[in-house]
């Protein structure tokens, strides 16, 4: 039976539907245990924090990294959740559409945008395709992973474990610091309001020039016991990069020390341990918590590459279809979009670490 790719996971299954501009986007969960607490507030707070003109700064003024599309992203659980807990059975959550404006979409049915999945989408399913927002391509889909991650995570707070995400550098602006405490109280979820600031004034400046621009996203997990993950194909940081790799944006990943280790030395990058109390301790984290595809009980550490926006107001190079044929043709492309896709990634990469520890806790 064909794969089409549309479901995550083993044990704790989650499958997403719906497009862009369709009537709604949802997930269905398979294999969540029963007797869960679960109320739609916990899932509808997680989805507020990735909804479209939902992200702020400090000051009240409207976060110009995100795009100015409105959508109430309202959940409804519409199986699953019996007087307030988990049933056993499938979870279904939707999400119905209200904010779409499908006409500034009109010229994409034939004409690909570059950076987009447009062309290859096309070629796939024989030209059979939504090209209104990106329809199952857009990052509108990963308002379903959210969902699902927040479930996901109920379950993990259960086992003490924590996943913080946050942006560390946008618009070519890095952040000195690590104040965890500060995330949610920028536009751009950085642990540095600094440099926060900064970026915001990099990012308005890209956005009256037309373009966009890209960063990078750190993940700290905490509380993760050691032992998760399988040998060898099903190693939990090649679940990590299966997972995290799926968000649209997300061009590369490392872990720890990351490519940093290519330039380091044995003796340098090995994590020695001491005894403590009768238990293992390491001294140093420069794998990032994972060795041999296992967690040691170490904070596990990644980061992820994201690349700028390719909708942008400036016009391109591309080709559209005539009569089955490519041509050469100039776009100019319309409707409401993002600058800097980091501070509304920050959740999706959130859930998607919690479906992936969930679904290792559980296997």
């Amino acid at each position: 039976m064909k794969n089409n790719g549309n479901t995550f996971g083993k044990s704790f299954k989650v499958t997403t539907f719906g497009e862009s501009h369709g009537d709604g986007l949802g997930c269905i969960i398979d294999g969540c245990p029963a007797g869960i607490e679960l109320s739609r507030d916990v899932i509808q707070a997680a989805l507020n924090r990735r909804k479209p003109g939902g992200s702020f700064g400090a000051d009240g003024k409207l976060n110009v990294a995100v795009t100015a599309r409105k959508e109430p992203d309202e959940v409804e659980i519409v199986s699953g959740v019996f007087e307030g807990k988990t049933t056993g059975t499938p979870i279904t959550l939707l999400v119905r559409n209200t904010s779409q404006h499908s006409k500034d979409y009109g010229n994409l049915a034939t004409t690909f945008r570059p950076g987009h999945a447009d062309y290859t989408y096309d070629i796939k399913y024989d030209g059979n395709r939504d090209y209104r927002g990106g329809g199952r391509s857009s990052g509108r889909e990963t308002l379903s992973r959210v969902a699902a991650g927040a479930v996901a995570n109920e379950l993990l707070k259960s086992k003490g474990i924590k996943i913080t995400a946050y942006t560390i550098k946008a618009a070519g602006i890095s952040a000195e610091k690590r104040d965890l405490s500060v995330i949610e109280k920028n536009a751009l979820r950085a642990p540095d309001m600094e440099a926060a600031e900064k970026m915001q004034a990099a990012i308005e400046q890209i956005r009256q020039n037309g373009d966009s621009c890209g960063g990078i996203i750190e993940c700290v997990i905490d509380g993760c016991p050691a032992g998760l993950g399988s040998p060898v194909f099903d190693k939990l940081d090649a679940d990590f990069a299966k997972a995290m790799l799926s968000i649209g944006a997300v061009k590369g990943i490392e872990f720890g020390d990351g490519f940093g280790v290519a330039d380091s030395y044995g003796s340098q990058n090995n994590d020695q341990m001491h005894a403590e109390d009768g238990k293992a301790v390491y001294d140093s984290n420069h794998c990032g918590g994972i060795l041999g595809g296992l967690s040691n009980g170490n904070q596990i550490v990644f980061r992820l590459a994201i690349k700028p926006v390719p909708s942008i107001f400036k016009s391109q190079q591309t080709v559209c279809k005539v009569d089955g044929k490519y041509e050469t043709t100039t776009l100019d492309i319309k409707g409401r979009h993002d600058i800097c896709l980091c501070p509304r990634i920050v959740p999706v990469v959130e859930a998607m670490a919690a479906l992936v520890l969930v679904d290792a806790l559980y296997d």
